[in-house]
Parts: C-alpha cells; sequence; structure tokens
C-alpha cells in the first residue's frame, strides 16, 4: 500500500473515532461519518473494517456501553435513563438489554455492586488502596482545549506502548515541533475492560497549525472541567489511582464523570523511563451534581 494512500486510511479511521467518542451520545449514523471524511459510505465502512479489524457499529456500541458501565459507578447521582441517554440510548429497553448481553448483569445489578463480580480479577478499593491514595486532594479547574499529534494504540502493553512513544518523540524530532508536552488518553476503564482491549493514545501538545503526516494525526482534547490529581509512582499505580479515583473518590466527591475520556500530562513517562516511574498530572473531565 502507498504511503500517501496507508496515511489518508489512517486519517479516516482517527478522525472517525475521535468524532464517536465525542458524540457517543447522539445517534452516529454512517451517512455522517462519510460524509465527514468526503468518501462514499460503502469505502468509509469498508476502510474501518480493513483499519480496526472491527464492525463500525460493534465499535460505537462497545463504546457506549463501556462509557455506561463506568458512569453507573460514578454518577450516584444521575437515574439508569439519564445514563443512557448520556451514552447514545433513547430507549431504556434497548439499553437494558444490550447492557446484560455485554456485561452479564442489568444497569441496576451493576450499579449496586455486582460490577465487583466482573471485574474480580481487577482491583477492587480495599483500605491498603485508599490508605494509598486519601491524602491526594484535586484541583477542580476549567482545562481549555488542546489541539495534539498522536498515535493510537489498543493494548496496555508496556514494550509496545515504549515504542509507540518512541516514535511519536522520533517524530517530533524530525519535524522540529517545539512543545514536547507528553499526553495519554485513556478512553476506556481499566477497572472494567480487560488490559489488550482498551484504547490509547499517545499526544503530543501541536500548534493549530500542525498537518498530519503518515500515520501520525491531529486529535484534539476538548475544554473541560476537571479534576486534577498530581500522583508519582512505577508501571501498574496508574490502574491504582483510577480506580481509586472511579470507585472511591467520585462517588463520595459531590461530581459526576462525563463521557469525555480521562488523560495523563507526563512530567516523567514511565514508557520511556528505564525504571518504569513517572511523575504526571490524571485530568478527570467532570460535572457539578
Amino acid at each position: 500500500m502507498k504511503k500517501d494512500t496507508k496515511h489518508l486510511r489512517a486519517e479516516i479511521v482517527n478522525t472517525s473515532l475521535n468524532y464517536i467518542y465525542q458524540y457517543i451520545d447522539t445517534d452516529i449514523s454512517l451517512e455522517e461519518l462519510a460524509k465527514l471524511n468526503s468518501v462514499s459510505k460503502f469505502h468509509f465502512h469498508r476502510i474501518f473494517k480493513e483499519e480496526t479489524g472491527e464492525n463500525l457499529f460493534d465499535r460505537i456500541t462497545s463504546i457506549r456501553l463501556q462509557k455506561a458501565a463506568n458512569l453507573l459507578i460514578t454518577n450516584n447521582y444521575s437515574t439508569i435513563s439519564e445514563i443512557a441517554n448520556l451514552c447514545g440510548y433513547s430507549s431504556h429497553t434497548s439499553f437494558i438489554k444490550a447492557f446484560k448481553k455485554r456485561f452479564t448483569y442489568t444497569p441496576s445489578q451493576w450499579r449496586k455492586g455486582k460490577f465487583k463480580n466482573f471485574t474480580k480479577d481487577k482491583l477492587n478499593i480495599d483500605e491498603s488502596i485508599i490508605k494509598g491514595f486519601e491524602e491526594l486532594k484535586p484541583k477542580i479547574k476549567v482545562i481549555p482545549k488542546k489541539i495534539c499529534a498522536h498515535i493510537r494504540h489498543k493494548g496496555y502493553d508496556s514494550l509496545a506502548l515504549s515504542k509507540v512513544w518512541q516514535r511519536l518523540l522520533a517524530f517530533a524530532y524530525q519535524n522540529n515541533l517545539s512543545n514536547n508536552t507528553q499526553i495519554g488518553i485513556y478512553h476506556d476503564s481499566t477497572i472494567i475492560i480487560p488490559y489488550e482491549e482498551c484504547n490509547y493514545i499517545a499526544a503530543l501538545e501541536v500548534d493549530e497549525s500542525f498537518k498530519p503526516n503518515n500515520s501520525i494525526s491531529k486529535f484534539e482534547v476538548i475544554e473541560s472541567l476537571c479534576a486534577i490529581f498530581h500522583y508519582e509512582g512505577k508501571y501498574g499505580d496508574i490502574c491504582k489511582l483510577m480506580t481509586y479515583v472511579y470507585q472511591y473518590w467520585m462517588p463520595n466527591s459531590g461530581y459526576e464523570a462525563t463521557t469525555l475520556p480521562a488523560y495523563v500530562i507526563y512530567t516523567q513517562n514511565h514508557y520511556l523511563d528505564e525504571n518504569d516511574s513517572f511523575i504526571l498530572d490524571l485530568y478527570v473531565p467532570i460535572q457539578i451534581v
């Protein structure tokens, strides 16, 4: 496949996924995604499946249900119907049916604690985790939008993500990108979704004038109200931090999560550090109850 064709196909997938995540609360159609990319519906659908290995609507459904599963844990003040609507379901009945098919339990059972059974091989909040994080006092701030150059990767394999970050920094050097603010974007909840299925974005903040190149695409982190947690740790601790934030801090905070992804800004990036150590700020998009 020619380099320019490969770039165009990657750009179509990245543009579409960014759009899907941003507008997951709406009824997203094949027509609007094709129009967004200036290609036919047939051409778009074929490219998406060939590049991702997934059917478009299976991917949209998966994103909707993952978002809902997380919000049912964090958003104590929202009804199940409100959460369903936030994730793009207009029918309460169809939401319950789809949720149970994906996660075994009904949304009501999940919210009442059955998610712990589903995630029994993951971390659950206990005294040791709370004691490790309870001193964290987040700052609540509106964070302006950020324009980024990025590489999308599926899975949280440490070696693979180290190579992604090395490639992104090599691209920055080669293209004289002066701002090396490193941003890791977590589209999926590591509490609920197996690591190998989680989608991660490695990104560098760039100017508005940045033009995509090869498989390095352009991405916008949307302006939002965020809870910001500063933390230092080692590889594996981010999952613990997110477990604490979403299972403990959020339900007791007076805030609720939104459908926007959480992200980190690295001062020291463990994917690039020989000791697997990191210093970062975790940004969690929130709304006031």
